[in-house]
């Protein structure tokens, strides 16, 4: 199984990036998706996650409103649009896939390798 993340970068605060996850060798609808991300010393948390149909997302309080995750199964691929981006976004971003929707990360089977999103002030 792979799992490629990509689209992380640098912006101002203010500005919006999309990630993008490929997975590779599972059978993506059968799977939820998720968003987690990691700051420097700190622990990794949930950020958004998706059904396998799309139906059902959730996101982290402190993302609401900002960011929406969605997928596309015909490319076996999970997006993050984050927009509004603030400093305290600033992470390594990473996909993950699960059996079911949920936020914990034992939930979790499978890890990408993660994307770097740094958001200047």
């Amino acid at each position: 199984v792979q799992l490629q993340a990509s689209g992380g970068g640098l912006v101002q605060a203010g500005g919006s990036l999309r990630l993008s996850c490929a997975a590779s060798g599972l059978t993506f609808s059968n799977y939820a998706m998720g968003w987690f991300r990691q700051a420097p010393g700190k622990e990794r948390e949930f950020v958004a996650g998706i059904s396998w149909s799309g139906g059902s997302t959730n996101y982290a309080d402190s993302v609401k409103g900002r960011f929406t995750i969605s997928r596309n199964n015909l490319k076996n691929t999970v997006y993050l649009q984050m927009n509004s981006l603030k400093p305290e976004d600033t992470a390594v971003y990473y996909c993950a896939s699960a059996f079911g929707l949920g936020t914990a990360r034992s939930m979790y089977a499978y890890w990408g390798q993660g994307t770097q999103v740094t958001v200047s002030s």
